[in-house]
């Protein structure tokens, strides 16, 4: 069965059947048929070529498409309409085709309609942030208005996780339709993997979201406890082991003086910081380059070192990067995953890791040269750590205790 020539037969029952789904009226239609027109010629382009990026220019352009109206309310999202467009294109093949090439046509296209649905969420997402992240700026300006920000703050946590439940109701739908035919194809471990990738991304997402709110009302909670900074590492290189193969990027995490110490800190939150650091630094350092994680005793501290030989931070956004919701270069060109090289993400990683740090009394801040994607100046992050011996619980108790022996001297003394 040739792909195309069955796409094409597909082509004008499909748009008949996705025209009367919608219920567009008449001054709309004109509209509909030619965004269709334009999706179903760049869909048979994607199908020949086995690339789904063929459809970027046009879920980009329906992304940005959204208006200020369209972004204040909940229930107005790109997925649903995607939905219906891909639930008619199957079904309109279930009823052309028979069975065997129904399955072959849905199995050929089930990769880039994935895609599809992934690259529209991923954009409408990006859209709204850029929205409220505008709407948080005019309102910080005026101290006054701080409910206000709160407000928007969470909206913006709501629109992030609506958009995964989104892909996951849609591919639910998707796999019952296809699992009462066929109970055991191969496309269904594609549909089941969908479901896995949004209910992954919608855990990542609360969990940020969360550490964010927690940072940002100084409530962000640590339990110290003893911490070797040389076991958090190692763990690093397991963690990032699959990612480092594909991608073919060396991680060099060298054994510097302070690494073995033992030191009182949250051995979660820190390796939180350190995984989030790392993670940045091989988004954007392309395949076949090299990350060293380095580090050197100072005065109360112990500085970690992460360097790569990527693209490098321009010097006006050496600050902003740890700004919540900060995007450098153009979003729309952004991978969907966030340790593919310059993958996209709403912005939180390296703000958290900040947070984490300056809540143990530490700091982190970036050198480069610049940014540039030809000379890969690179980059390295400095992650200053408190040298801690003891808990600093247990350090306020004995402040307390000497506090009430000098106090029952002076009183003896009197």
């Amino acid at each position: 069965m040739q792909d195309n020539e069955s796409l094409k037969k597909l082509h004008d029952p499909w748009i008949d059947r996705v025209i009367n789904k919608l219920g567009r009226s008449e001054s709309g239609r004109d509209y509909l048929v030619e965004e269709l027109e334009r999706f179903f010629e760049l869909l048979v382009q994607a199908v020949e070529s086995d690339d789904p990026g063929w459809l970027n220019p046009i879920l980009i352009d329906w992304a940005a498409s959204r208006t200020e109206t369209d972004l204040k309310k909940d229930e107005i999202t790109l997925s649903p309409v995607l939905f219906i467009i891909i639930d008619e294109l199957i079904e309109t093949a279930k009823h052309l085709f028979s069975t065997d090439d129904t399955v072959e046509l849905v199995s050929k296209l089930m990769p880039i309609l994935y895609y599809s649905y992934e690259q529209i969420a991923k954009h409408e997402s990006l859209v709204r942030i850029s929205y409220y992240s505008a709407k948080l700026e005019q309102v910080t300006a005026d101290l006054s208005l701080l409910d206000r920000t709160k407000s928007d703050f969470i909206s913006v946590a709501a629109h992030e996780l609506k958009t995964p439940l989104t892909l996951i109701e849609g591919y639910s739908s998707m796999l019952k339709d296809l699992v009462e035919p066929f109970p055991k194809r191969e496309e269904i471990s594609i549909l089941l993997g969908g479901i896995k990738k949004g209910i992954d991304r919608l855990g990542e997402m609360i969990k940020d979201m969360i550490d964010v709110s927690l940072i940002d009302n100084n409530m962000l909670s640590l339990k110290f406890q003893p911490t070797w900074l040389n076991q958090l590492l190692t763990g690093l290189e397991f963690e990032f082991k699959n990612i480092l193969v594909e991608r073919n990027i060396k991680l060099d995490i060298k054994s510097f003086s302070g690494s073995k110490e033992m030191m009182f800190a949250d051995t979660e939150r820190i390796q939180q910081a350190l995984v989030n650091v790392l993670s940045n630094a091989i988004k954007y350092t392309p395949n076949g380059g090299k990350i060293i994680v380095d580090g050197r005793i100072l005065p109360g501290f112990v500085e970690v070192l992460v360097k790569d030989n990527g693209i490098g931070i321009a010097e006006e956004d050496q600050i902003r990067i740890f700004e919540k919701f900060s995007a450098l270069g153009e979003v729309s060109l952004h991978s969907s995953s966030k340790l593919n090289y310059k993958g996209g993400g709403p912005g939180l990683g390296l703000p958290i890791a900040k947070g984490i740090l300056e809540a143990h009394g530490g700091s982190i801040w970036v050198e480069s040269e610049g940014y540039n994607e030809e000379t890969l100046p690179g980059s390295t992050f400095h992650l200053l750590i408190p040298l801690r011996e003891q808990p600093p619980d247990e350090q306020v108790a004995k402040l307390f205790s000497a506090s009430q022996t000098n106090k029952n001297d002076i009183n003896s003394q009197s």
